[in-house]
């Protein structure tokens, strides 16, 4: 149904310690966590494969900031397009590659949605629920189970990368006839 997807995206974070210092307290911080957290943008292949995992960033980065920092756009080739969650407004940043955004549709100054826009939201949304499953299997290694330790904060990026890329040796988790 999706032929161009290249990669399905979302955002995932983890609580760590409270630092110590104040300014990376308030860099940690996640609003939607209520905690000190780290955050990475992860992308799966249609086929359920790990196929991407950017740098970890505080918690309070945005996830604009987290596209714009990441090498996504420049692992896409033009035609390609990514799978994401209507919070992932970022055409933007993949419009001068020639890479679209795939995302639900917005009600914003409507007052509904059409039957055809509808169904088509419901279509990818059954193919976007695979990086939320995905991400979860992760979630249950044992070094996530607890807040991570501040010393392994700045091990972050590549603790997360290697659970993720341990995570692709798993059952399918994507069905065939997904």
């Amino acid at each position: 149904m999706y032929p161009s997807t290249r990669v399905i995206v979302d955002a995932t974070e983890i609580p760590i310690e409270k630092p110590s210092k104040p300014t990376a307290q308030q860099a940690t911080f996640s609003t939607y966590k209520n905690t000190n957290t780290l955050k990475v943008l992860v992308g799966a292949n249609p086929s359920g494969l790990i196929s991407f995992a950017s740098e970890a960033f505080g918690g309070s980065t945005s996830d604009r900031q987290i596209f714009e920092r990441s090498v996504l756009p420049e692992l896409c080739s033009r035609g390609d397009s990514i799978m994401a969650d209507r919070e992932y407004n970022v055409q933007d940043i993949f419009e001068s590659k020639g890479v679209a955004i795939t995302i639900p549709a917005f009600l914003r100054g409507k007052d509904h949605l059409s039957g055809s826009v509808i169904m088509r939201d419901r279509r990818l949304a059954s193919k976007r629920v695979h990086i939320e499953r995905l991400i979860g299997q992760v979630k249950v290694y044992h070094i996530w189970t607890t807040k991570l330790n501040h010393c392994y904060v700045q091990h972050g990026s590549d603790i997360f990368f290697v659970c993720f890329m341990l995570s692709n040796f798993r059952e399918d988790i994507v069905s065939r006839k997904a």
